[in-house]
C-alpha cells in the first residue's frame, strides 16, 4: 500500500507535465509492484488515468493549454477507430503487436527530437552592428541609415507581413479528423492508452505547440478511458477500493504538480523529456516482448 503514494504520485507527474505514461506505465504498476490481477488493473488503471486526467485538464485549461474542440473531436472519433483497430487487432500475436508497437513509439520520439534539434540549429537574427540600420523614431516610419558621407536618411520601412506560423488560426477540422481516426485505429491495434499516440501525433501531424498538446491530450485520454470503462461495465473486475482511492489521490497530486511544471519549463525541452520518456517505454516493450518471438 505504501508503495501506491509514490508511484502513483510519478504516474501523475508524467500525466500532467508530458501528457502521456499514465496507462502505460499504470497498468505494469499494478500489476508487478502491487500485486493485481492484469483484468482488475486494467480496470483500475482506467479510472485511475481518467479522473487524474480530468484534473490535470482542467488545470490546463485555465492556463489557455487547452483546445477543447480538436480534443472533444480527437477523444470521439478515437473511440471509434480503437473499436475498429481492435477488431483487425484480433487475429495477430500479441507478442507482434507489442514488439511493432516499440518500434512506432522511437520511430515518433526519433521524428520529436529531430524537429527539436533541426530547430535549435536554425540561425538567429543577426543583431545590430554599426553598419546595420538602425530602427528610426516611430514618427520616421523607417530605418535611419548612417551613410559614410557623415549625412543621414531615413529610408521607408517596408510594409509589415505577419508570419503565418504566428497567426493563431484554428486547425483545419478535416487534419483533426484524419490525425484522430489513424490515433484511434493506432491505439486500439495495439491495445495501449493513447498518451504516447496523441500527443506526438498533435505535435507532428496539427502542429500544436507541446504545451498545447499536453493538454489537449489529457482531454482525449479522458474521454477514451471513459469509454473504454464504460465498455467493461458488468464484468465484475476485482479492484482493491483502498489501493485504488490511494492510488487516484495521489496521482492527482502528481497532476497538480506536473501541470505546474509544464507551465514553467521550456516546451522545446518538455518535447525532449517526452520524447525520451517514450524511448525507454519503447526499450523495455521491446525486450519483453521480442524474446517471445524467437
Amino acid at each position: 500500500m505504501l508503495l501506491a503514494l509514490p508511484i502513483g504520485i510519478l504516474i501523475g507527474l508524467s500525466l500532467g507535465a508530458l501528457g502521456g505514461g499514465g496507462s502505460i506505465l499504470t497498468v505494469p504498476a499494478l500489476v508487478y509492484l502491487l500485486g493485481e490481477s492484469p483484468h482488475g488493473a486494467t480496470t483500475a488503471s482506467l479510472i485511475i488515468v481518467g479522473v487524474t486526467s480530468i484534473v490535470g485538464m482542467t488545470l490546463h485549461l485555465r492556463a489557455g493549454r487547452v483546445r477543447v474542440r480538436s480534443g472533444v473531436v480527437f477523444g470521439v472519433l478515437g473511440a471509434g477507430g480503437a473499436f475498429a483497430g481492435s477488431r483487425l487487432s484480433a487475429s495477430i500475436d500479441p507478442n507482434a503487436l507489442l514488439a511493432a508497437f516499440s518500434v512506432l513509439m522511437a520511430g515518433a520520439a526519433a521524428t520529436m527530437l529531430y524537429r527539436q534539434r533541426s530547430g535549435a540549429a536554425a540561425p538567429e537574427p543577426a543583431p545590430a552592428g554599426p553598419s546595420a540600420p538602425v530602427p528610426a523614431s516611430a514618427d520616421s516610419g523607417g530605418y535611419v541609415d548612417h551613410g559614410g558621407s557623415g549625412g543621414v536618411a531615413v529610408r521607408p520601412s517596408p510594409p509589415r507581413i505577419v508570419s503565418p506560423a504566428r497567426t493563431s488560426a484554428p486547425v483545419s477540422l478535416v487534419r483533426v479528423v484524419i490525425a484522430a481516426t489513424i490515433v484511434g485505429l493506432v491505439t486500439g491495434f495495439f491495445g495501449v492508452g493513447g498518451g504516447f499516440v496523441v500527443v506526438p501525433a498533435l505535435v507532428l501531424a496539427l502542429g500544436f505547440d507541446m504545451p498545447t498538446a499536453v493538454g489537449t491530450s489529457l482531454l482525449v485520454i479522458a474521454i477514451n478511458s471513459a469509454s473504454a470503462l464504460l465498455s467493461r461495465l458488468g464484468t465484475h473486475a476485482s479492484i482493491d477500493h483502498t489501493l485504488l482511492i490511494t492510488f487516484t489521490a495521489a496521482a492527482v497530486i502528481g497532476a497538480v504538480v506536473g501541470s505546474r511544471i509544464a507551465s514553467k519549463v521550456r516546451p522545446e525541452r518538455l518535447a525532449v523529456a517526452f520524447a525520451f520518456l517514450m524511448i525507454a517505454v519503447a526499450l523495455y516493450t521491446g525486450a519483453r516482448s521480442l524474446p517471445a518471438l524467437v
